[in-house]
């Protein structure tokens, strides 16, 4: 098996676990040497921060498992194309490589909207390849956000009944 893929499985393990707490299902894991260091997933709910982003969570338990803020040599693995925010943290703890796995039109910048790891203007570049496991990654997502839509409709019919 592709080693992209056997790491992509161990991310959406992780998505998997956000989903079951009602968080946005992405999951990440940082691997070195071929094995998986760090994983997480999405707890902005539970933690109420907005900053609790799987990719995130998952640098700071990398970077305490090998005592350093830079990464050098790890590849990040997850589940869905890295915001803003998360692509600029990738970049400053010297990610080596990224990987993900579906696209995001409204967030992503590893090249849906920007390409903030390859543009070459920051002190560190890397280059992210996105679309391993595309069709299991986002169909966790589409999942959860059709249940979402169906919760809110449901719950509209209730209190339309009560006015």
């Amino acid at each position: 098996m592709d080693a992209d893929v056997r790491f992509m499985k161990e991310a959406l393990k992780e998505a998997r676990k956000a989903f079951l707490k009602d968080e946005v299902p992405v999951g990440c894991v940082i691997v070195k040497g071929g094995k998986v260091i760090a994983r997480a997933h999405n707890q902005r709910e539970g933690r109420q921060d907005a900053t609790a982003h799987a990719e995130l969570l998952c640098i700071k338990k990398a970077c305490k498992k090998l005592g350093s803020f830079r990464l050098n040599g790890c590849e990040l693995y997850v589940t869905l194309e890295p915001c803003p925010m998360c692509a600029g943290a990738i970049i400053n703890a010297r990610v080596e490589r990224a990987v993900f796995g579906a696209y995001d039109p409204k967030a992503g910048c590893c090249g849906t909207l920007y390409d903030l790891l390859g543009c070459g203007k920051f002190n560190h570049t890397l280059k992210a390849v996105g679309g391993v496991m595309e069709e299991e990654c986002s169909d966790i997502l589409k999942r959860f956000f059709a249940e979402k839509r169906r919760a809110q409709r449901e719950l509209n019919c209730l209190t339309k009944g009560d006015g």
